[in-house]
């Protein structure tokens, strides 16, 4: 029996592991780079080991280190998680040479099926050769790996050989794997999978479906199980073709067969030979424990002939830290809290007080309602998320609601198009147009705030705040009056540091409040408090490109150099964060006067990466 479990991997997957492991009285170990040295997984573990460095090709890509270090900690078997070594068959021979259990499938069918050009060639597929004019639009993609990474949709021929570059490059820093390939891209289908369970006695379970259709940049937003709206034959024929997957490779272990549902019709997309993100609906629907079924497996028993009933439907929604306001830039920053209502499962790498850094993933967290009907999961998960405490960096929380609301989706008619057509309308900010007001009112009254400090002049007279909400600046005003604070249109029930009641036109309102610094959580409302007279040396030359977040400059435009002349729109460098590239372009057409920064350097947010003056 397995003893001690190593989880090649980091962040909420490796806690959620770690927690199935202590369940079953399995210790634990994590590897953790430099920069995860005080992450959630490496504490929660009952031992960490060091794999020096922050990049992910020098840590959690070097399948030797790993294996070393579960020597060195004691542990008797590997589980990959997902990401990463997840699908690298070297890396699991490698484990299994060293003596140690791989909780995963055969390196033989991952070798089959990790590649998604080999993967469609084993099911008869043909792959796409020279892609011409007639082909468009196709899809470019990393065949090793998954996450949306590696991924572009080219629609004009001459963008073809640039999105090549830049899929290569991304694929080859999140997978260590640069091999990519273009297929036609079918749009406004259904992303459909079937979770899939085998064992090593000829067993192999179809456990339902799942929807994600809803996706952002080819990365996964919301989740469901079962897929809605689906004919009882195309479920047949899915799990017919999923189940066949896995046998035709003699699959063991948790796995994912991905579809493309159009008119009616399964298209095959990939066979992911791994745990998948989205594996809790899944959990939820079919009341089972995937990662304790990956435990029985690898320990050699056998599943039961036929798998539970499912009953009622999950809903799954990935917390990210980005900014819409700034085209969903990754965030980094401190997380202060992060809590969400009762009977909500929450999956997270994260706790109170942790830091978001610029190396990793920015998903925060994974929020799973489980109900009887597809309808109350829908509401039930919606109202969880706008509840949520969630204090730190700015996230995709506002969309998670308001696409769970939309009408398109409520009423299971969504596609992979839903984000490009409904976007800009669910991502506008709506702020509480009261929120500035009881963020001042808690402000003044909080004990450290003298009445007659700081700016406060004389309590007779209106003293003003300014915070920065949703992009736009708002000014409040407030008297501080012998009965207590004053606003005008409002009446003030009750203002504290961490509470304010706020009654108008006879109803009254409560608004909790947090601060951190000049960062202002009021509900789930965040503001920035700003200074009364702004810092002149903040300001930057028109032209100005700032860093819109912090990462490392991977590329630079070949033969670009101060003094070129640019083209508006044509891409100067390339930022590295989070595992993905974000290219900064020239806003004008004009001069580069100014390139400060080269490559491999690293940059803070608001670094100045150009100057383009214009022509």
């Amino acid at each position: 029996m397995i003893s001690t479990v190593l989880v090649a991997n980091r962040g909420e997957i490796a806690c959620r592991i770690f927690r199935t492991c202590r369940e079953w009285g399995i210790r634990t170990v994590a590897v953790h780079s430099d920069a995860d040295e005080n992450a959630l997984h490496a504490r929660v573990a009952d031992a960490a080991v060091r794999l020096p460095g922050a990049a992910s090709a020098d840590t959690y890509l070097r399948g030797d280190l790993i294996v070393k270090a579960a020597i060195a900690a004691g542990a008797d078997a590997v589980h990959p998680g997902y990401g990463f070594l997840s699908e690298n068959a070297g890396f699991a021979r490698a484990v299994r040479d060293a003596g140690l259990v791989w909780i995963g499938p055969p390196p033989e069918a991952i070798e089959a099926m990790a590649s998604k050009t080999r993967a469609k060639e084993l099911m008869g597929i043909a792959p796409l050769g020279e892609v011409t004019e007639a082909d468009l639009p196709v899809l470019v993609k990393a065949a090793a790996g998954g996450g949306g990474r590696g991924m572009r949709v080219v629609r004009r021929l001459a963008d073809l050989d640039a999105e090549l570059t830049a899929a290569r490059a991304e694929a080859a820093s999140a997978f260590g794997d640069g091999e990519v390939f273009a297929e036609s891209y079918i749009e406004n289908g259904r992303h459909v999978e079937v979770q899939i369970l085998a064992d090593t006695h000829g067993t192999v379970w179809a456990l339902g479906t799942r929807d994600c259709s809803l996706q952002r940049r080819h990365q996964k937003v919301i989740e469901e199980a079962p897929a809605p709206g689906l004919s009882p034959g195309l479920t047949a024929e899915l799990h017919d073709l999923a189940v066949r997957a896995a046998r035709a490779v003699d699959y063991v272990g948790a796995g994912t067969v991905e579809f493309l549902v159009a008119d009616g019709k399964a298209h095959f997309l990939e066979m992911n030979t791994r745990l998948q993100v989205e594996h809790p609906v899944t959990e939820a629907v079919f009341g089972l424990d995937l990662v304790a079924l990956q435990l029985r497996i690898a320990e050699g028993h056998a599943l039961e002939n036929d798998p539970p009933r499912a009953r009622g439907h999950a809903v799954e929604a990935r917390l990210y830290a980005e900014d819409p306001a700034h085209d969903w830039a990754p965030q980094t920053g401190r997380l202060h809290r992060l809590t969400m209502p009762d009977g909500i499962r929450l999956d997270t790498g994260y706790t109170d007080g942790d830091d978001i850094g610029v190396h990793y993933d920015p998903m925060l967290a994974k929020a799973v309602a489980h109900a009887p009907t597809r309808a109350e999961a829908v509401r039930r998960l919606a109202g969880a998320l706008e509840r949520a405490a969630i204090h730190g960096p700015v996230t995709n929380r506002d969309l998670l609601v308001r696409s769970l609301r939309h009408e398109e989706f409520t009423s299971g008619r969504m596609d992979t198009g839903f984000y490009d057509r409904h976007l800009a309308e669910l991502s506008g900010p709506a702020p509480d147009p009261l929120a500035p007001l009881a963020a001042a009112l808690a402000d003044a009254s909080a004990p450290s705030r003298s009445r007659f400090g700081g700016w406060r002049n004389l309590p007779s007279q209106a003293q003003a705040k300014r915070y920065a909400m949703a992009g736009e600046e708002h000014e409040v005003r407030y008297q501080h009056t012998r009965t207590g604070l004053t606003a005008e249109g409002v009446r003030v029930v009750h203002a504290d540091a961490g509470r304010v009641v706020l009654e108008t036109d006879g109803v009254q309102r409560r608004f909790d409040v947090a601060r951190y610094g000049d960062r202002v959580h009021v509900n789930t409302t965040p503001l920035t408090a700003l200074p009364r007279f702004p810092d002149p040396t903040a300001q930057h030359a028109p032209g100005s490109l700032l860093a819109p977040m912090p990462g490392t400059v991977v590329r630079v435009a070949k033969g670009l150099t101060e003094g070129s002349t640019v083209e508006a729109g044509q891409p100067l460098l390339w930022l590295e964060a989070m595992k993905m590239e974000h290219r900064i372009s020239a806003p004008v057409t004009g001069k580069l006067t100014a390139l400060p920064v080269a490559l491999g350097r690293q940059v803070e947010m608001g670094t100045l990466l150009a100057v383009v003056e214009t022509s």
